[in-house]
């Protein structure tokens, strides 16, 4: 376990292993909020697309949207037929592999980010036309204060309506219901939990880290609690 990451990512079908701490996440999250307001022109009323899944450069997104105010519409896998098509969005953050996908309807944005997801935060290397890589796009905002905008509470945090004083309450109510605590090491396997309000915001709302497995083996299970020093599984 490496000393004070709030989030750990681990990819057992690559071998990859990347922590943040809270000030790394922090900067991340900065940076990515100054992208959109800075960089897009973005802020409170506009709406943005997230077809991402569980992972640290998704964290940074989310927590980075919110930051500054953004309507949030998170989506699955396997949408395609179940979404209108609809007006752009003002932002989407999409995945590369489900570009093109047959089983996704990915919206349209003013503004597109394609996220390879690649270790480390590296460049994505096929960057479809339309699309600006994520992690190009922000590392010229890397090191940035945090935000000073102050939405609030009662405004929308995701486009079904519930307000961000509401999600804040729905992830700490999650968080009890799963028993976990301040100072629990959480470890989640992404596949079997998709939403952030479970992967992401339960843990954080109350003071723990988390622990993401992606393509999870279960032979390293064991291992990986006590090198983590995880206190629960999700």
């Amino acid at each position: 376990m490496t000393a004070g990451d709030l989030i750990t990512y681990y990819d057992d079908r690559t071998g990859e292993r990347f922590g943040l701490t809270a000030g790394e996440l922090g900067g991340w999250t900065a940076a990515t909020s100054a992208l959109l307001t800075e960089g897009c022109g973005l802020g409170p009323g506009d709406t943005a697309a997230v077809l991402l899944p569980p992972h640290w450069q998704t964290a940074a997104v989310l927590l980075g949207a919110w930051s500054a105010g953004i309507e949030l519409s998170i989506r699955g896998w396997a949408t395609a037929g179940l979404t209108p098509a609809g007006d752009p969005l003002d932002v989407t953050f999409v995945e590369r592999r489900r570009i093109g996908n047959w089983l996704d309807e990915v919206p349209s944005g003013r503004h597109q980010f394609v996220l390879g997801l690649a270790p480390h935060g590296e460049a994505t290397g096929d960057v479809p036309d339309g699309y600006r890589d994520y992690t190009s796009a922000l590392r010229p905002h890397l090191g940035v204060h945090p935000p000073r905008h102050q939405f609030q509470e009662h405004l929308p945090a995701v486009t079904d309506g519930t307000s961000y004083r509401e999600y804040a309450q729905i992830a700490a109510a999650l968080a009890e219901r799963n028993g976990i605590r301040a100072g629990d090491r959480v470890l989640i396997d992404t596949t079997s939990q998709e939403q952030p309000l479970i992967w992401l915001l339960g843990p954080l709302s109350v003071g723990a880290s988390i622990v993401l497995c992606a393509n999870l083996d279960a032979t390293r299970l064991d291992q990986r609690i006590a090198h983590e020093g995880v206190t629960k599984v999700l």
